[in-house]
């Protein structure tokens, strides 16, 4: 058994200065983590045990998948990753360091290179395929403002799989199996999860889907319809509506004095225009158009800031994470007055695509300005506008896509809504919060075609291998239980995870009691439970209470003064009852 009383556990009364979350007071006050830089913790016994418990949950389930357990170094070198582009698309979310001799490496934020050229260093015929290899491993990210303790921390553990096909039907075979084995892993631990499309981002690849916890502290945004679509904000496709006749009242070029804003501009152009259909303007008749400024991270063109404009319907926002997914590859912000500055042509607060017929500014496709012009998917063909007519307190209604100004292309960077249809005729979708716990990729030949993984199919010849990635955050999960999993006086393990079955306390100061007390906790431990057994001389009964219930085992049982006569007194955590029972019959409470 373990025993408290020579245990290396010390807990807190006060939460930590800098914690945010639950999970993160409770795991540093119940002796679990203890912080040592922003973003980076210390594991403690009773965290390793979790931690530990929680792993082999997913090895067993990876072992049932068919995946063979295999461990890369977190210290990695340079070369391989600039193969693959990674070594500059990472940008500074990358840990880069030297050795001795001036040789670039860095802190391994995922391992696709080092398990491709694993792979394509033993792996030669499709005989030896299908093979999924996977390792449970530290990974490295500077992350700008790391927060809520091991939520979004620097160094994190995950388990990262990889499946290599010679077909893309062996692959989609293959990513079955690991996408089944995640259900079958969050299931066993008790979580709720959506399954979301969702944009691959660096690591590439087709096939996307994320794991979503569903929790309002949750960092994603998640939409899903009632028959049954569900995507990332970011991977979220806009339906594209139906083009329209072009015909319509020709372009008005009007004064709009002090109307910068679409607020403003609807207001004024309400006083001074009347529509033929009788209604009110809305922000849904204005063309919004945002500057953006788009810097490429790889390539010949890296580090060349250009700009490019947007237009999208008036009463809509850009979101800046669609933002990055459109113009992927590249950072992505809000044009600067420094920006436009250096193009007299965008008169801010007035911007406009332009008439075709139009002398002034023109974007788009024979453009005066030099700046790429591109349109939400709902600016069809035929859809008529209010926009900046590109001067000064001057606006342009009635311009209609399509016949007055053209488009270099499509941007679908809007903010998504409550009520949007979702791409595939399933309804209307709503918004939630939600945090990744799992995300598995479907990455094609993009790794393998850059490090030369190869093999010799049926007919002898070389045939560039597919593969699959399939991650999970570890230890971001057992901060998700512990954030799902306690009360206002401490943790409440799930039994699949707790450190310890049992917490067993001896209270008082009568030797029977902790004679009483040893007896129990060996029958226990003969019968195979995991006993905490707090055995500590002169410590009160409130103290060793308190400890009991911030460490959060799903049972405690208390021996104290009732030890004479043969009870003590049985807690159940997550039930919150408390129950006298013959220590006799405590044992069978563990057998069923």
């Amino acid at each position: 058994m373990t025993r408290l009383s020579n245990y290396f556990l010390k807990t807190l009364r006060e939460d930590p200065a800098d914690a945010e979350v639950a999970s993160h007071k409770l795991l540093v006050r119940a002796g679990y983590i203890r912080r040592q830089a922003p973003g980076i913790f210390a594991w403690l016994p009773l965290g390793l045990r979790v931690k530990a418990k929680l792993e082999q949950i997913i090895r067993e389930e990876m072992a049932a998948a068919g995946a063979h357990e295999v461990h890369f170094p977190a210290l990695l070198p340079r070369e391989p990753y600039e193969v693959t582009g990674r070594w500059d698309e990472y940008g500074e979310a990358l840990f880069r360091l030297q050795d001795r001799h001036g040789a670039d490496y860095l802190l391994a934020p995922t391992h696709e290179e080092a398990f491709t050229l694993l792979v394509k260093d033993i792996v030669t015929s499709y005989k030896d395929l299908p093979l999924t290899i996977y390792q449970i491993q530290d990974k490295y990210r500077d992350e700008a403002r790391p927060r809520a303790g091991l939520l979004r921390g620097r160094e994190f553990t995950m388990k990262d799989a990889y499946s290599f096909d010679a077909t893309d039907e062996g692959l989609d075979a293959s990513y079955q199996l690991q996408r089944d084995a995640y259900e079958r892993i969050f299931q066993r631990l008790g979580l709720e999860y959506a399954i979301v499309s969702a944009d691959a981002g660096a690591m590439g690849g087709s096939k996307s889907e994320e794991f979503l916890l569903p929790t309002p502290i949750g960092e994603d945004t998640f939409v899903r319809s009632a028959g049954g679509y569900a995507a990332n904000v970011e991977a979220y496709q806009t339906a594209v509506p139906e083009s329209l006749p072009l015909d319509g009242p020709e372009p008005l070029v009007y004064d709009s004095p002090d109307t910068p804003t679409i607020e403003t501009l609807v207001a004024h152009t309400n006083a001074v225009l009347t529509r033929e259909d009788g209604r009110e303007w809305t922000a849904a008749d204005t063309l919004k158009n945002v500057v953006l400024a788009v810097t490429p991270i790889a390539g010949e063109q890296a580090g060349e800031r250009t700009l490019v404009v947007v237009g999208l319907p008036g009463d809509r926002d850009a979101d800046m994470k669609r933002a990055e997914v459109a113009f992927a590859g590249s950072e992505v912000e809000p044009a600067t007055a420094e920006d436009l500055a250096k193009h007299p042509g965008l008169v801010k607060g007035y911007i406009g695509p332009g008439s075709k017929s139009q002398g002034g500014a023109v974007l788009g496709l024979e453009g005066t300005t030099g700046i790429r012009y591109l349109l939400d998917p709902r600016v069809v063909p035929g859809t008529v506008w209010v926009t900046g007519a590109n001067e000064h307190e001057k606006h342009v209604a009635h311009l209609m896509a399509g016949r007055d100004f053209d488009a270099d292309g499509v941007a679908d960077i809007a903010n998504v809504r409550d009520g949007d249809p979702a791409p595939d005729g399933s309804g209307p979708v709503t918004l939630e919060r939600g945090m990744e716990i799992g995300h598995v990729f479907q990455l094609g030949r993009k790794y393998a075609e850059a490090l030369g993984l190869k093999v010799l199919d049926e007919n002898g010849k070389l045939v560039t291998v597919t593969m699959g990635s399939y991650g999970i955050g570890v230890t971001r999960i057992l901060a998700i239980l512990a954030e799902l999993h306690h009360d206002d006086r401490g943790l409440v393990w799930p039994v699949s995870v707790a450190p310890f079955d049992v917490h067993l306390v001896a209270t008082g100061k009568d030797p029977v009691v902790f004679e009483v007390a040893e007896t129990l906790a060996e029958t226990l431990v003969a019968a195979g439970v995991e006993v905490l057994f707090d055995d500590r001389p002169k410590v009160s009964p409130g103290v060793k209470f308190g400890d009991a219930e911030l460490l959060g085992m799903p049972r405690v049982i208390v021996v104290g003064r009732d030890a004479a006569d043969g009870f003590a007194e049985v807690w159940d955590r997550a039930a919150g009852t408390k129950d006298r029972v013959a220590i006799a019959e405590v044992p069978a409470l563990f057998s069923a």
